[in-house]
Order: C-alpha cells, then structure tokens, then sequence
C-alpha cells in the first residue's frame, strides 16, 4: 500500500477505535522505517534495525507500534496487523500461538476486552 495522509488518518481512526474496544490507551504509531530509526533507542528497543522486514511491531514497554504499511499488500491484512499489534499491547505477556491468534481473531469480530488488572493473590486462612 502506498502510504499517503488518507491513509495515515485511516490507520489512526482504526488504531483508536481498536485500542478503545482493548482498554489500552492509544498508542504511538509509526509508519516508516525511517521514523523507527528516528525515534529514541530506548522506544525502539529489540527490533529496531529488523522492523522493515515484518507488517508490523510492537514495542509495548513504550506504547508503541510499528504498521509498515508498504509492506502490507490489502486493507484485510492492515486491519489484522492493527488488531495483532494491539493484542500484544493489551495481552503482553502471551506469545504467539492458538490462544493468542484466538484473541486477534476475537478481536477483528468486535470483541471488547476489559482493562487489564494483575491478580491478587487468594487470602490464605488457618
């Protein structure tokens, strides 16, 4: 896809839209390689000098993502980039694979997830 400001602003839309329906805040997006290399090591930290090579990364420490919108060849696979990246921000500590492609599957069809909370631990009682 060719990136011009039109699709700039559609990328925007979705990424809000989706990281509302996440209860993520909204996160930094970058459209180029270029911008990647421009940013702050610490924001770009792990794949900073390899993000040409995917559709898209997420650098969750810094609430960021990556959507290399020259590499993605229609708009079904820009929304599914958007909706992985943004899965990884709001679920970090899964990996890849069938929970996690569930989850991103789950999401394209609408699904809202509530904010993320860590578990407290059960009151243990003698």
């Amino acid at each position: 896809m060719k990136l011009d400001d039109e699709l700039r602003l559609i990328v925007l839309e979705k990424v809000g839209i989706y990281s509302k329906r996440f209860s993520t805040p909204e996160p930094q997006v970058f459209f180029t390689n270029k911008e990647v290399m421009a940013a702050p090591k610490e924001i770009t930290e792990g794949c900073r000098t390899t993000a040409y090579k995917y559709y898209g990364v997420s650098y969750m420490e810094k609430n960021t993502i990556f959507i290399n919108v020259k590499k993605i060849p229609d708009e079904k696979t820009l929304e599914n980039t958007i909706v992985h990246e943004l899965i990884h921000q709001r679920f970090p500590y899964l990996s890849h694979g069938k929970r996690f492609n569930k989850l991103v599957r789950q999401g394209l069809r609408g699904k809202t997830f509530d904010p993320y909370r860590k578990r407290n631990s059960p009151e243990i009682s003698c």
